[in-house]
């Protein structure tokens, strides 16, 4: 979502805070914009369009040693110059305060009415600039005070970095739902809504919770509850390697990320295969055996990718510990009022550990007195904070907004959890060893799958000429339909959608054309016959094919029709299967997205992390 980015030194901070903008692109936005603190007083420049368009418009002459910048997903009024951030409490050389925001203030409409009928004089269409009318308007005697009082009559979730003239030694930052970090240096300080935007800087950093204010100088950082009192937070070195936040000889994040999954998929395994047991072993569930057996039912909640991921879990957690799973949008989740149950795990899905949604449904089920774990990539995230245990995927950053290697792991978190859920109920000894000679070797079959991408981009290329698409699958194969689908549209923008092999009859069937493309996932499976017999109904309607299946499935007198791609990937044990069919499905997206010109690494529209519902 929106990036923020703040410094605080020796340094002149306009260069440092363009920098981290520009690490924060893959986020998504729509403007950006950087205010610092001159000896004349506060100084903006914000603008529509990228970072780099904003850095080309700097004036020459942008000297301050105390800044904030921010780059803008647009929520309250169009993208446009005037409702970039920073936002001030009044027109340029009058100013006294500038903020930038990531999240939504509900009640602004209210606030708004509120500021207008005291005289004040709105000049943009945001939630934000009510916080820095607010913060001027406190009659506190400190920064961090008047921080704290404007956010007494906040509703909603924000992250927000603040300078003022009367204060030009510090930035003070607030945290209620959106991440925000404070980084510490030598000699100064930054904060993030990311590590990447500081990563070349320092990885010392610590973490600001819900509710938490920091108060940031060059010399150190104080954090306090909202009313004051202190929280004595510190900060930790964090185990991150700066050049995996850079692309490197790849094109682009997104191709680089697909091609790191064999050795992120390693470290997902790495330590909690059990041979001798044929089990997993995942202490930071923090659950024991008898925990473990007494759980009745296993529901899971994530959102797009890990909400399709959650599906495949669902299916893996059914096959092999026999206990009832499904998967539902974490979106939805809260809203329906859902029943609690004691005997029910809760499972939490999330790339960046920061998914608003989720995070939201998390705190719904611990409200409850319902238990929740993790699957997150983020070490200190929100949801990992907030859950009772969990599995970390060691997937490594992950840039690109089209999820791949956390997906790949998040399906290997899943495995290992239904593994672990399996043997202490009834999965065989051999079938938990079966099992893990089939996860080790994942790795190099994904490698092999990945090797294919020269041929699949050609295949890319043709189904990039289609306006719509259908991605079909049953069983294990339809959530990687889903989940092709999802990369389809996101990063080609091409209309594709997804539906169980078995439904085409049921109305799709009619939309079937030589200009509608279906890819259709065909696994060696107890359905192969029933699969291949849909694929005959899609082709006498001359629907061109791509099938994306093993090497022993016999298509009939599909084989060798110019109308009929087929791709093959190794086979594993069935219930691992679905992960090897999804990856072919990322490159094909990649590539076609690559014909069509598009940034691929940052799609129209769309975000990294959503902090806002």
């Amino acid at each position: 979502m929106c990036g923020i980015v703040g410094y605080v030194g020796a340094q002149q901070a306009a260069p440092i805070l363009v920098e981290g903008l520009t690490r924060l692109e893959h986020r998504g936005y729509d403007s950006a914009g950087v205010a610092v603190l001159a000896s004349g007083g506060i100084r903006v420049a914000k603008r529509a369009g990228r970072v780099r368009d904003l850095a080309e418009g700097l004036p020459k002459r942008f000297a301050g040693k105390v800044g904030i910048g921010h780059t803008r997903w647009a929520t309250h009024g169009a993208a446009n110059d005037v409702n970039a951030h920073p936002h001030t409490d009044a027109p340029a050389g009058q100013a006294r305060v500038a903020v930038v925001h990531n999240g939504i203030i509900d009640n602004a409409a209210a606030l708004r009415h509120r500021l207008t009928e005291q005289g004040v004089e709105l000049v943009s269409d945001t939630d934000t600039e009510v916080l820095a009318h607010l913060i001027a308007l406190s009659g506190a005697d400190t920064l961090e005070g008047k921080v704290s009082e404007a956010l007494a009559a906040i509703e909603g979730t924000y992250g927000i970095a603040v300078v003022h003239v009367d204060f030009p030694d510090r930035i003070v930052a607030a945290r209620n739902g959106s991440p925000l970090i404070v980084g510490v240096g030598e000699r100064e300080m930054f904060v993030a809504s990311d590590l990447a935007a500081i990563v070349r800087h320092t990885t010392t950093v610590a973490l600001l919770d819900d509710g938490e204010i920091a108060s940031v100088t060059a010399t150190g950082f104080t954090t306090y509850r909202q009313d004051l009192t202190s929280t004595a937070k510190t900060a930790t070195v964090l185990d991150v390697d700066p050049a995996a936040y850079d692309a490197g000889e790849h094109e682009s994040f997104m191709s680089k990320e697909m091609h790191e999954q064999p050795a992120a998929a390693e470290r997902a395994l790495r330590g909690r295969l059990d041979e001798r047991f044929g089990t997993a072993h995942l202490g930071g569930l923090n659950m024991d055996a008898r925990e473990t057996r007494a759980i009745r039912r296993v529901k899971i909640l994530g959102c797009g990718s890990a909400y399709y991921v959650g599906q495949m879990g669902a299916g893996l957690v059914e096959e092999l510990a026999r206990i009832p799973a499904d998967a539902e949008a974490a979106s939805e989740f809260r809203y329906r009022n859902p029943i609690i149950e004691p005997d029910t795990l809760y499972v939490a899905v999330s790339q960046s550990g920061e998914t608003i949604d989720t995070l939201l449904a998390v705190q719904e089920i611990r409200r409850k007195g319902g238990r929740v774990v993790g699957l997150v990539n983020v070490v200190g995230s929100a949801i990992a904070r907030e859950c009772d245990g969990g599995i970390y995927l060691h997937a490594g950053p992950e840039v690109a907004v089209a999820s791949t290697k956390a997906l790949t792991n998040m399906f290997l978190g899943f495995a290992l959890l239904a593994l672990q859920l399996g043997r202490v109920r009834d999965l065989s000894i051999a079938d938990g060893r079966r099992l893990i000679d089939g996860l080790n070797r994942l790795p190099a079959q994904i490698e092999e799958v990945l090797a294919q991408e020269g041929a699949l981009a050609g295949l890319a290329e043709r189904l990039a000429e289609a306006e719509s698409l259908f991605f079909v699958g049953r069983v294990r194969g339809f959530p990687v339909a889903r989940e092709g689908a999802q990369k389809f549209k996101e990063i080609s923008y091409r209309h594709a959608e997804a539906y169980q092999t078995s439904e085409l009859k049921h109305g799709p069937l009619a939309l079937i054309s030589e200009a509608v493309p279906t890819v259709a996932i065909v696994p060696a499976d107890e359905l192969t016959d029933r699969n291949v017999a849909a694929l005959h109904e899609i082709a006498a309607r001359r629907g061109p094919l791509v099938v994306v299946t093993h090497a022993d499935v016999d298509l009939g007198d599909l084989e060798g029709r110019p109308d009929v791609e087929r791709v093959v990937v190794p086979r594993n044990e069935r219930e691992l299967d679905p992960i090897l069919l999804t990856v072919p499905l990322q490159l094909l997206a990649y590539h076609a997205a690559l014909h069509l010109g598009h940034d691929i690494d940052k799609p129209r529209n769309l975000a990294k992390s959503v902090t806002v519902e």
